[in-house]
Protein backbone atom coordinates (compact mmCIF):
# COMPACT_ATOMS: atom_id res chain seq x y z
CA UNK A 1 0.00 0.00 0.00
CA UNK A 2 1.24 3.50 -0.77
CA UNK A 3 2.78 5.25 2.26
CA UNK A 4 0.97 8.54 1.66
CA UNK A 5 -2.38 6.74 1.33
CA UNK A 6 -1.69 4.85 4.54
CA UNK A 7 -0.78 8.13 6.28
CA UNK A 8 -4.06 9.65 5.06
CA UNK A 9 -6.01 6.69 6.44
CA UNK A 10 -4.24 7.06 9.79
CA UNK A 11 -5.05 10.80 9.89
CA UNK A 12 -8.68 10.11 9.04
CA UNK A 13 -8.86 7.41 11.72
CA UNK A 14 -7.43 9.75 14.35
CA UNK A 15 -9.86 12.48 13.29
CA UNK A 16 -12.77 10.02 13.42
CA UNK A 17 -11.66 8.96 16.91
CA UNK A 18 -11.51 12.60 18.01
CA UNK A 19 -14.97 13.40 16.64
CA UNK A 20 -16.39 10.25 18.24
CA UNK A 21 -14.87 11.15 21.62
CA UNK A 22 -16.23 14.69 21.25
CA UNK A 23 -19.74 13.34 20.64
CA UNK A 24 -19.47 11.19 23.76
CA UNK A 25 -18.18 14.00 26.00
CA UNK A 26 -19.90 17.15 24.66
CA UNK A 27 -23.71 16.87 24.94
CA UNK A 28 -24.33 19.36 22.10
CA UNK A 29 -22.51 17.35 19.41
CA UNK A 30 -23.84 14.16 17.89
CA UNK A 31 -24.07 12.23 14.62
CA UNK A 32 -26.66 9.79 13.33
CA UNK A 33 -24.81 7.05 11.47
CA UNK A 34 -21.31 5.79 10.77
CA UNK A 35 -21.68 7.07 7.21
CA UNK A 36 -22.35 10.55 8.59
CA UNK A 37 -19.20 10.30 10.67
CA UNK A 38 -17.18 9.36 7.59
CA UNK A 39 -18.57 12.35 5.67
CA UNK A 40 -17.73 14.62 8.63
CA UNK A 41 -14.17 13.30 8.75
CA UNK A 42 -13.63 13.79 5.01
CA UNK A 43 -15.09 17.33 5.10
CA UNK A 44 -13.07 18.31 8.18
CA UNK A 45 -9.93 17.02 6.47
CA UNK A 46 -10.75 18.95 3.32
CA UNK A 47 -11.50 22.15 5.23
CA UNK A 48 -8.32 21.75 7.28
CA UNK A 49 -6.32 21.38 4.08
CA UNK A 50 -7.97 24.18 2.07
CA UNK A 51 -9.82 26.69 4.24
CA UNK A 52 -7.74 26.62 7.40
CA UNK A 53 -4.50 27.89 5.83
CA UNK A 54 -6.41 30.78 4.25
CA UNK A 55 -8.14 31.63 7.52
CA UNK A 56 -4.84 31.46 9.40
CA UNK A 57 -3.21 33.73 6.83
CA UNK A 58 -5.93 36.37 7.02
CA UNK A 59 -6.18 36.26 10.82
CA UNK A 60 -2.46 36.03 11.56
CA UNK A 61 -2.30 39.27 13.60
CA UNK A 62 -5.18 38.01 15.78
CA UNK A 63 -3.48 34.63 16.21
CA UNK A 64 -0.23 36.29 17.25
CA UNK A 65 -2.09 38.64 19.61
CA UNK A 66 -3.88 35.70 21.29
CA UNK A 67 -0.66 33.66 21.45
CA UNK A 68 -2.05 30.95 19.20
CA UNK A 69 -5.50 30.57 20.76
CA UNK A 70 -6.97 31.99 17.55
CA UNK A 71 -6.16 28.64 15.90
CA UNK A 72 -8.60 26.97 18.28
CA UNK A 73 -11.22 29.54 17.30
CA UNK A 74 -10.65 28.74 13.61
CA UNK A 75 -10.96 25.01 14.36
CA UNK A 76 -14.25 25.66 16.18
CA UNK A 77 -15.60 27.68 13.24
CA UNK A 78 -14.68 24.86 10.83
CA UNK A 79 -16.36 22.37 13.20
CA UNK A 80 -19.53 24.51 13.18
CA UNK A 81 -19.40 24.82 9.40
CA UNK A 82 -19.32 21.04 9.01
CA UNK A 83 -22.24 20.86 11.45
CA UNK A 84 -24.24 23.21 9.23
CA UNK A 85 -23.37 21.39 5.99
CA UNK A 86 -23.68 17.70 6.93
CA UNK A 87 -27.19 16.40 7.47
CA UNK A 88 -27.16 14.16 10.55
CA UNK A 89 -24.20 15.86 12.27
CA UNK A 90 -25.38 18.36 14.88
CA UNK A 91 -23.31 21.02 16.62
CA UNK A 92 -25.65 23.01 18.88
CA UNK A 93 -23.59 26.17 19.22
CA UNK A 94 -20.23 27.88 19.28
CA UNK A 95 -19.21 26.69 22.75
CA UNK A 96 -20.02 23.11 21.84
CA UNK A 97 -17.97 23.50 18.65
CA UNK A 98 -15.10 24.98 20.68
CA UNK A 99 -15.19 22.02 23.06
CA UNK A 100 -15.35 19.59 20.15
CA UNK A 101 -12.42 21.27 18.40
CA UNK A 102 -10.42 21.16 21.63
CA UNK A 103 -11.14 17.45 22.10
CA UNK A 104 -10.25 16.66 18.48
CA UNK A 105 -6.99 18.62 18.85
CA UNK A 106 -6.09 16.89 22.11
CA UNK A 107 -6.89 13.48 20.60
CA UNK A 108 -4.65 14.28 17.65
CA UNK A 109 -1.80 15.32 19.97
CA UNK A 110 -2.13 12.24 22.20
CA UNK A 111 -2.36 9.73 19.36
CA UNK A 112 0.49 11.40 17.45
CA UNK A 113 2.62 11.18 20.58
CA UNK A 114 1.75 7.51 21.07
CA UNK A 115 2.40 6.63 17.43
CA UNK A 116 5.64 8.58 17.39
CA UNK A 117 7.18 11.10 15.09
CA UNK A 118 7.06 10.73 11.35
CA UNK A 119 10.30 9.32 10.00
CA UNK A 120 12.61 11.92 8.57
CA UNK A 121 14.51 11.72 5.32
CA UNK A 122 16.74 8.69 4.97
CA UNK A 123 20.19 9.16 6.37
CA UNK A 124 23.50 7.60 5.48
CA UNK A 125 23.26 3.85 5.14
CA UNK A 126 19.58 3.89 4.27
CA UNK A 127 18.70 1.60 1.40
CA UNK A 128 21.93 -0.35 1.71
CA UNK A 129 20.61 -2.80 4.27
CA UNK A 130 22.85 -1.45 7.00
CA UNK A 131 21.91 0.42 10.16
CA UNK A 132 21.14 4.09 9.86
CA UNK A 133 23.47 6.28 11.86
CA UNK A 134 21.69 8.73 14.14
CA UNK A 135 24.85 10.58 15.11
CA UNK A 136 26.31 13.66 13.49
CA UNK A 137 27.44 13.22 9.94
CA UNK A 138 30.88 14.37 8.87
CA UNK A 139 30.83 16.76 5.94
CA UNK A 140 33.18 15.94 3.13
CA UNK A 141 34.44 18.46 0.59
CA UNK A 142 32.28 16.99 -2.17
CA UNK A 143 29.10 17.21 0.00
CA UNK A 144 29.02 21.02 -0.09
CA UNK A 145 27.21 22.74 -2.92
CA UNK A 146 29.15 25.86 -3.86
CA UNK A 147 27.14 28.64 -5.45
Amino acid sequence: MNKSFFALLVRWSVLALGVTIATKIIPGIHYDTLGTLMVVVVLLSLFNAVLKPLLVLFSLPFIVLTLGLGILLINALLFMLVGKIVQGFVVDGFWHALGGALIVSLTNIVVSTLIGKKPGPPGPGAGRGGPVSSGPRKIKADDVIDI
